[in-house]
Order: structure tokens, then sequence, then C-alpha cells
């Protein structure tokens, strides 16, 4: 739901020897997606602190805000946090690293 969960998902990946953590578009909170509350931005900057590879699986087709498009494009941009459709594809884009 924030920042500190985001902490916590961290550094349980961490301890267990992770580098790329997966979540489902499910599990986030609304405020995640609604760029002006700063959700997004506040956790996936921990993800690139701590240089963790990120991949955020759902349907992101009908995205409304152009805003949000913009903020998924970008991130799937920097090749270390990704919006993905499915699990596939998402491992594909994870990589073996």
């Amino acid at each position: 739901t924030g920042v500190d969960d985001a902490v916590d998902l961290l550094g349980n990946a961490d301890y267990q020897g992770a580098s790329k953590i997966i979540v489902y578009k499910e599990n986030l909170t609304d405020d995640f997606f609604n760029l002006s509350t700063g959700v997004a931005g506040d956790i996936l900057q921990k993800f690139s602190n701590y240089r963790k590879k990120l991949a955020i699986i759902g349907d992101f087709s009908n995205v409304g805000s152009r805003s949000l498009r913009d903020f998924i494009r970008e991130s799937n941009s920097t090749g270390h946090i990704f919006f993905i459709d499915n699990l596939d594809t998402a491992l594909i884009k994870l990589g073996n690293d």
C-alpha cells in the first residue's frame, strides 16, 4: 500500500537472495496508479535504489491517464522496471542475470 510495504518486500527479497521481483497489478493499491499521490514514484525509486528489477503484471492497455501511460512507457525503457501483461513476458524481461 505504500513505501513501507515496498521496503519490507525489498528487504525480504534481499534476505532470500532475490534480485528480481514480480508483483501483480491487483496487489497494488489504487493510489499507486494515481500519480498525483506520489506512491508509484516513491516505490519505484526504492526499487532503483536497492538495484532490484521489478515486473508489474496486469492489463495496462486501457490506461486512461496520459501521464500514467507516459510513466509506464518511461519505466519500461529503464531496463529495471516493467509493466507487463503476462508472466512469460515478465520472466523474459527480467532475464537470467
